[in-house]
């Protein structure tokens, strides 16, 4: 039924309450009158680990999470938490080796990183780049995907419901990164206890229906009769071949936009920036813990929802508008059967997840607007109080640019079925190739010029672009033994987009080289990095904690092939 009752309204209430509070409690004891821009920005030196660790998670785990990954997993099962295994190993890789760089060299926003290593045109290109992509994909999509959610528990009208999210999120973000920071610690509680309790109904739903009781058992039967949803890795007969292509996620393009969004990601990075590197490192590998339970909770669910509605179950409540079965709907569809109380907590919890990404992206957003495009083309002597002002009216403003799209284009791009989570990693894949040549390069040899560096900006995009369009200009179907699938939505032999990216990054890697080599002859000096072998040495807890982490994943990978 798609109401709340009293009491979940309730605990939803009790919800909202701490976290304002909590909030509101953090800005008055933290808040400086005169602090500076960099402080209401990156919350500078005052994040512990935990408090990182837990704002990172909180501002990746979202609707598209809870919503697109359960519906993917409804789709193609356990496969799709490659997404969250590999990133605990990518976290690692960024701890050790990619912020150490940042720190050493006092860099504080993505496009300060490109402007100190290349140029300002690089900078600014890439501002606006990130500017676009971060409203038009990542904000809009949290929007609509999570006021789809919420819309499918409550019953509230979608659009109250995206105009609400963006209400509670600016509350939020106004406050700056610290109240964002430390109230992700509880939504992050929230947002796991929830999640919990999505799949313990599940599972006990699963053994319930086949006369038996307990969580165990209820894995067994779903293990047992969705074996098919249990294989990390696909087959080219698999009909998800095209999200996920066999080992593409293991040697391919999945390492390009798991370093990528982890490692080149204002929206991620940012929380770590403003710390020393010990308390950065000691966050970022807790995130890296919190990620290996992340299946459990967005993932296991849709496998769930997947078998019960096998056996009969929520068929209504899975259909479009259209009469479409909608993998979207699988995750609300479930949480519709907690009873109450509980259906309250997992609303907030969903509420959490919503808000603390968009809290998150919104002050990415305004962090860029602010100190990487106004400060340095249109008012170089802006004072820090003018700027931290500039700031929360672009939060505000990218709230509303995000409610505008939502309504406009949401259900176009993300509704009638479609996998809401495969849109923004293949939207977002068209400019990370290039993006992460860029800064890879940039990191790590020094002759990458700022002409190679605005190949790869632009070339990357036009060349995913032109990958994209290509099955439909060319007959690739003699191509099919490598690994190109023909799309049932389309008809043509396309090419897997994490294919695509692996395709792009290589071209632009060797296309940066080549300029680079060509401007050195002419003379054209670059601008290096400040690199010692000391950056990346490691506490001996880091490195215990890594190798924990990639035996985990190893031993997942070894289980589920």
């Amino acid at each position: 039924m798609k109401t709340l009752s009293t009491g979940d309204y309730v605990v939803f209430f009790i919800y909202f309450v701490i976290v304002s509070s909590y909030g509101y409690w953090v800005y008055k004891r933290k808040h400086n009158a005169d602090a500076t821009s960099k402080d209401y920005f990156l919350a500078e030196g005052s994040l512990t680990w935990w408090a990182i660790g837990a704002s990172l998670i909180a501002s990746n785990i979202s609707a598209e999470q809870f919503i697109g990954t359960s519906g993917s997993a409804f789709k193609m099962g356990l496969a799709i938490s490659t997404y969250e295994w590999m990133a605990a190993i990518t976290l690692i890789i960024v701890a050790a080796f990619f912020i150490p760089v940042y720190l050493k060299n006092k860099i504080f926003t993505m496009p300060q990183f490109l402007h100190q290593r290349y140029n300002s045109t690089v900078a600014m290109i890439m501002a606006i780049f990130w500017l676009l992509l971060y409203i038009v994909v990542n904000l809009m999509s949290i929007l609509y995907l999570g006021a789809l959610a919420i819309s499918g528990i409550s019953g509230l009208n979608i659009w109250l419901c995206v105009i609400l999210l963006a209400v509670f999120s600016a509350f939020i973000t106004l406050g700056g990164m610290k109240v964002i920071g430390y109230t992700d610690v509880i939504q992050v509680a929230v947002l796991i206890l929830g999640g919990l309790m999505a799949s313990y109904l599940a599972l006990t739903l699963l053994s319930e229906k086949e006369g038996t009781t307990g969580l165990l058992n209820g894995f067994k039967i779903l293990h047992s009769e969705a074996s098919d949803h249990f294989h990390m890795i696909f087959k080219k007969d698999n009909p998800n071949y095209m999200d996920l292509p066999g080992l593409s996620v293991l040697i391919g393009g999945m390492w390009i936009t798991n370093l990528n969004y982890w490692g080149c990601n204002q929206y991620i990075t940012q929380r770590a920036l403003g710390a020393n590197l010990k308390t950065a490192r000691g966050g970022i590998l807790f995130a890296a813990f919190l990620k290996l339970l992340m299946p459990v909770i967005v993932v296991l669910p849709g496998i769930a929802a997947y078998l019960l509605y096998q056996k009969g179950m929520f068929h209504q409540e899975m259909m479009s508008a259209s009469g479409v079965t909608d993998p979207n709907k699988a995750y609300p569809s479930l949480l519709n059967l907690l009873p109450t109380g509980l259906k309250g907590l997992s609303f907030a919890a969903l509420t959490a997840a919503i808000v603390a990404s968009l809290a998150g992206k919104a002050n990415s957003i305004a962090t860029i607007f602010t100190l990487d495009i106004y400060k340095k083309a249109i008012d170089p002597e802006a004072s820090d109080k003018k700027l931290v002002n500039l700031g929360k009216v672009s939060v505000l403003v990218a709230l509303a640019l995000g409610v505008v799209l939502s309504f406009f284009i949401g259900n176009a791009l993300m509704g009638e079925g479609k996998q809401g989570f495969q849109y923004i990693q293949e939207y977002t894949g068209f400019v990370s190739p290039g993006i992460f040549a860029m800064f890879i390069l940039g990191f790590f040899w020094k002759k990458a010029t700022s002409n190679a560096a605005m190949f790869a900006t632009v070339g990357g995009f036009i060349l995913s672009c032109f990958f994209k369009l290509l099955p439909r200009i060319a007959d690739l179907s003699f191509l099919s033994p490598y690994g190109f699938s023909k799309d049932n939505g389309t008809g043509v032999y396309e090419i897997p987009f994490l294919d695509r990216m692996g395709f792009v990054f290589v071209i632009c890697v060797v296309g940066m080289y080549i300029i680079s080599k060509i401007d050195a002859a002419r003379g054209i000096k670059t601008n290096g990095l400040e690199i010692e072998a000391s950056m990346f040495k490691t506490s001996k807890g880091f490195l215990a904690g890594s190798l924990i982490i990639t035996g985990i994943v190893v031993a997942l990978y070894s289980i589920f092939w």
